[in-house]
């Protein structure tokens, strides 16, 4: 396959993006917009080539369709709803709590273990 022919599936494949994700997710159209966005912007070469396409971070109240949108964007992109990384801030409430994700501060038991 010509990877001029792969390429011109892609940009097919990402003029698509609000309308697929759009099927999975009702009301959140410019959550939507804002992450198909910054995918496309990452696939048109003009954003360093050397960081990750995306990193998000979905905020809001329960039900809302936060995780459903990172796993439609997961699906859509990597044809697998499960490649993403999830993480539940809702057990980071605390202060401290924090170190079980970056490690301990200096001086902490647990220090070299980071996190």
């Amino acid at each position: 396959i010509p990877a001029g022919r792969m390429l011109q599936g892609e940009s097919q494949k990402l003029l698509q993006m609000e309308q697929e994700l759009g099927k999975r997710l009702i009301g959140q159209s410019k959550a939507v917009q804002a992450v198909s966005d910054a995918v496309r912007r990452a696939r048109a070469g003009i954003s360093d080539p050397n960081r990750p396409t995306g990193s998000f971070l979905f905020l809001g109240p329960t039900g809302v369709g936060k995780t459903e949108l990172a796993k439609a964007l997961a699906d859509f992109l990597f044809d697998d709803e499960r490649a993403m990384v999830r993480i539940d801030m809702s057990e980071y409430g605390e202060k401290h709590s924090v170190a079980r994700l970056v490690g301990a501060p200096p001086g902490y038991v647990g220090y070299e273990e980071g996190g």
